[in-house]
């Protein structure tokens, strides 16, 4: 198989199911090599599976890719540690990190539990964490080694994470954390050769199926536009080597869409040149948010 990809090793977290599985599945049809990575869990974190990430695998393997599994927990310190070290000892390279493993536990904001929180925290943005600073720091050391990489990091944001979405707390908040993590890698990794972009994906999964049900419904027949693997071509082209130039940047994508989002910037301001008197701050605030746009909403 040759493609785009072709040659580069890859790490796609969560590829068990749904997008991620997409995303595998596509960088081996572009050439790459594939490290499997998913714990088999339910949505919302609980049990695990092996089996999900065989079939990846399998699949992989028989259309002439070349792939391997790994089960580890991308938020445990040393599982990630191991993924990574999974790519480099079985093809002595690593060039794309896809941070794709996540959970949902909704709640609104009134019921949800500490658990709730910490276990999508967890998932969401330590686990985005953990893998990128291991995978980080075998860049560094190529740098350092006058051989500075090629190299992508490429994670998963959402429209919840951009926008907000009633009662999802917990994963917007991780979900927006990422998009800025990514800004912030971004500036900090350029310098060993490394990009970092992120996309707030669009498409039917087990997390949207009972969210969004008529928006995720399959048509019975033309463009399934919230097919899951919609989201893949975008994200191997990211991670290619003809992606060098693009970094710091979130993308929304779904069905044909790719949209380029815009993240927070000042609007309409004003300064006194001196403290202000809260007394005083009544029609200047107002002025301020009347002459702004107001956030933008999920789904546009």
């Amino acid at each position: 198989m040759s493609g785009i990809c072709d040659g580069r090793v890859v790490i796609v977290t969560g590829a068990g199911r749904g997008i991620g599985r997409g995303h595998a599945l596509e960088f081996a049809h572009q050439g790459a090599k594939v490290v499997v990575n998913d714990l088999g869990a339910e949505v919302d974190g609980t049990g695990s599976s092996s089996g999900v990430v065989g079939e990846v695998v399998d699949a992989i393997r028989a259309g002439g890719g070349e792939a391997v599994a790994n089960g580890d927990d991308v938020a445990d310190w040393e599982g990630a540690q191991h993924l990574v070290s999974t790519a480099l000892e079985t093809w002595g390279r690593l060039d794309v990190v896809v941070n794709n493993a996540g959970i949902l536990r909704d709640r609104m904001l009134v019921s949800m539990t500490e658990q709730d929180w910490d276990l999508v925290i967890r998932v969401h943005l330590k686990g985005t964490f953990c893998v990128s600073h291991h995978a980080a720091v075998h860049w560094r050391e190529l740098a350092k080694g006058g051989q500075p990489a090629d190299a992508r990091i490429i994670n998963t944001s959402s429209a919840a994470g951009l926008f907000g979405n009633v009662g999802q707390t917990n994963y917007s908040t991780a979900k927006a954390g990422i998009a800025a993590f990514t800004l912030v890698a971004s500036a900090e990794l350029g310098r060993y050769g490394v990009t970092a972009n992120a996309i707030a994906p669009m498409a039917r999964t087990r997390m949207t199926e009972s969210l969004f049900p008529d928006m995720m419904a399959k048509p019975e027949e033309g463009f399934d536009r919230m097919a899951a693997e919609n989201v893949a071509p975008l994200v191997t082209w990211l991670g290619s080597a003809e992606a060098k130039g693009v970094t710091g940047r979130v993308f929304e994508v779904g069905g044909g869409l790719i949209a380029a989002a815009e993240g927070w910037r000042r609007g309409p301001s004003v300064d006194q040149e001196d403290r202000w008197d809260p007394a005083k701050l009544g029609p200047v605030v107002r002025d301020l948010v009347e002459g702004s746009q107001a956030p933008s909403v999920i789904g546009g």
